[in-house]
């Protein structure tokens, strides 16, 4: 099967490509490589896959792109990721990923690629809920510029399948973390602490460090994405493990799978503006629609990234 993932060689896209070239599929990959890494793609590129390097803000070069590749399939990966670069600069985060995803919309549409698996957010989206863990239907509440953004390309997705016919869903992942993750980035901070583990630095909170999150690990989403793929379901669907963990849990439980009582303490910043307080899915869709849920236990994800490292 021809099959297309923009941000292919990012953190979760690289997961992906590498999915679906084990399964047999053709590849193509789209990615700007300002944040991916040529790396990540190494041994999806021996075994067939292929790299192009494009810019979704880029009508015309996806179009061609599009037209070349013919998908049946698109996965679309590629986004600006960082909440505070939103907030700094709300158009830029626009840019790539509203505009982006309707280059990316329009070009599927002109190529009859058969569905589109559209990247979103969970806890961007809903801000502070009242409720949690937050289903669906909730009332769409950002607290920054990213998840308004991110907002507005489901809202294209949705008018594609109105308007065109063109089979969409939008994943709203909670926190994803994993292999390949930046333990040096701004962004992912499972990553980051593990970083800062292995070299013996003081991880850093910004806040008190009681905010929680729904980690959810790479391997889980990428099945997630294969199973959308293949599903009827449109609109948006949650992903996460519909666990609330917070920020000194998540240090917690890295001294414990490390075996490190001597961690550093963790270093207090202050709160960053735009960030959620408690975030935690529910995933009750996800489980009715793609008989998905998350399989990979926080302790077991972590353990993996230690390994790695």
């Amino acid at each position: 099967m021809n099959c297309l993932v923009t941000g292919g060689a990012g953190f979760i896209g690289s997961n992906i490509v590498d999915a679906l070239v084990e399964r047999g599929d053709s590849v193509t990959v789209v990615d700007n490589l300002s944040s991916g890494k040529r790396e990540n793609l190494r041994e999806a590129i021996d075994r067939g896959a292929k790299l192009l390097i494009a810019d979704v803000r880029d009508a015309g070069a996806i179009a061609d792109i599009f037209a070349a590749a013919e998908p049946e399939l698109v996965f679309h990966l590629a986004a600006q990721i960082d909440v505070r670069h939103s907030v700094e600069d709300p158009a830029d985060d626009a840019a790539a990923n509203v505009l982006g995803t309707i280059a990316v919309l329009e070009a599927a549409r002109a190529a009859g690629a058969r569905r589109v698996v559209n990247t979103s957010t969970g806890g961007g989206l809903y801000g502070d809920a009242d409720v949690l863990p937050t289903p669906e239907e909730h009332p769409i509440r950002p607290l920054a510029p990213y998840g308004q953004s991110k907002l507005a390309a489901e809202g294209y997705c949705e008018l594609y399948t109105r308007l065109h016919g063109l089979s969409t869903v939008s994943l709203r992942y909670g926190n994803v973390y994993g292999l390949r993750q930046d333990v040096h980035g701004e962004a992912g901070v499972v990553a980051i602490f593990c970083g800062h583990l292995a070299e013996g630095r003081r991880p850093v909170v910004f806040g008190d460090g009681r905010q929680t999150r729904d980690w959810v690990e790479v391997g889980d989403v990428v099945r997630a994405n294969l199973l959308a793929a293949e599903a009827e379901v449109s609109g948006p669907v949650n992903i996460g493990r519909g666990e609330e963990t917070s920020v000194l849990d998540l240090i917690a439980a890295l001294r414990e799978v490390s075996g490190r009582a001597d961690l550093p303490e963790p270093e207090f910043a202050p709160e960053r503006p735009g960030e959620v307080r408690r975030s935690c899915l529910d995933v009750t869709r996800a489980r009715r629609e793609l008989g998905w849920e998350a399989q990979v236990e926080l302790h077991d994800g972590l353990r993996r990234i230690l390994a790695s490292l």
